[in-house]
């Protein structure tokens, strides 16, 4: 990372991962364990999906490898949306246990 705008934004990247796998329940320490658990769910099919986006964009860039925190910020992003997903299924009353 070189410029503090790029650091900012990946903190925020980060930041906004945490925010959309945040389950808020009435006592903290349910949260805690309740949003460790999403992250633990869902981290091997975002992981999953990483590796895949970061195979094809090394393979159009002629096998240039993907800065660290670039792949970091990709996996974020799609964190975010996985949350997001997950948030809407179980708010909706649609997801497993309801």
């Amino acid at each position: 990372m070189q410029s503090v705008k790029e650091k900012v934004s990946f903190y925020l990247t980060a930041a906004g991962y945490l925010l959309f796998n945040l389950r808020p329940a009435s006592d903290l320490m349910v949260t805690v364990q309740s949003t460790l658990w999403q992250i633990l769910q869902t981290a091997p099919f975002v992981a999953g999906i990483t590796w895949f986006v970061i195979v094809l964009l090394q393979h159009m860039a002629d096998g240039e490898k993907v800065p660290w925190e670039r792949r970091f910020r990709i996996f974020f992003t799609i964190g975010i949306f996985a949350g997001l997903v997950y948030a809407i299924i179980e708010y909706t009353g649609k997801g497993a246990g309801q």
